[in-house]
């Protein structure tokens, strides 16, 4: 998917809303375990109640890997039934030297044709360039995460106090592909970071954990965050997943989108002014 299309879907349907496939077998609803694939009819359902509030899904691939073979082709399964308008991101978190990203790519551009992974810049650009090399595909580059430890790494101060690694992270990495090809993970639960964040990299889209079950807000995520072409996926995925654990968790499931989407609507009219 090119940027041009994902900036229309995000016009179209008032919405930056990315909802995270991160379905836990012990989470889905008991009703659904009879049958033959259960991961995959939750996120069927799951996809069929929200397509039309959200502009992207995230699979994780560590809760489809966990179950193997069976694991991998509900994830496969999951991807090709999602519409062919909706950004689908991989959250794979790979990155490894050339040779072995060149597979993983193929494994996730070709394999599952997923628009986008997620990939951890450390071991620098010819770790990074496998994934770059595929037209109309994305890398999604870790910057800060939403979680505590992003503390250990992420946060250190490097020229004392100037300047910290996510920001070295971000200089270095922005030389590496235009913002057509390439977007950066920036965790929700650190509002104050986005405007430094804006200052490095003011056209990259941005994907965002951290709202809902994490606690970030949308309207401070907004507020330092977004660029004249809105430039953000938020990210929501337990507090729609699991809505609710009953028969009835595809409706609460698109309830709780409907809820995000509404107030995400006021932006995208505020920024995408015609």
């Amino acid at each position: 998917m090119n940027r041009a299309f994902l900036i229309e879907q995000i016009r179209n349907k008032k919405s930056f809303l990315c909802i995270g496939l991160d379905t836990d077998p012990e989470k889905i609803p008991p009703h659904l375990l009879q049958e033959d694939d259960p991961a995959y009819t939750f996120n069927k359902s799951i996809i069929e109640a929200t397509s039309d509030l959200c502009v992207a899904y995230k699979p994780n691939t560590a809760f489809y890997e966990a179950n193997g073979v069976a694991g991998w082709n509900s994830l496969q399964k999951t991807i090709a039934y999602i519409p062919s308008d909706l950004f689908v991101i991989a959250d794979a978190k790979r990155a490894d030297i050339g040779n072995t990203s060149d597979r993983y790519a193929k494994a996730i551009f070709e394999g599952l044709d997923a628009d986008a992974i997620t990939l951890h810049p450390y071991m620098g650009y010819d770790s990074i360039k496998p994934f770059l090399e595929y037209a109309e595909k994305w890398a999604i580059l870790l910057a800060l995460t939403s979680n505590n430890g992003c503390q250990d790494f992420q946060m250190l101060d490097l020229t004392n106090g100037s300047e910290k690694l996510f920001e070295k992270v971000l200089k270095v990495s922005k030389t590496w592909a235009e913002p057509d090809k390439m977007m950066y993970v920036i965790g929700a639960t650190h509002p104050e970071a986005f405007v430094k964040v804006r200052k490095i990299v003011p056209d990259h889209f941005l994907l965002v954990p951290g709202i809902g079950a994490q606690g970030g807000s949308l309207a401070e995520v907004v507020r330092y965050g977004a660029n004249d072409e809105v430039g953000l996926l938020v990210n929501a995925s337990r507090s729609i997943l699991y809505a609710s654990s009953g028969t009835d968790f595809a409706e609460a499931a698109r309830k709780e989108a409907l809820k995000i989407r509404d107030e995400m609507s006021v932006f995208v009219d505020q920024i995408l002014k015609d």
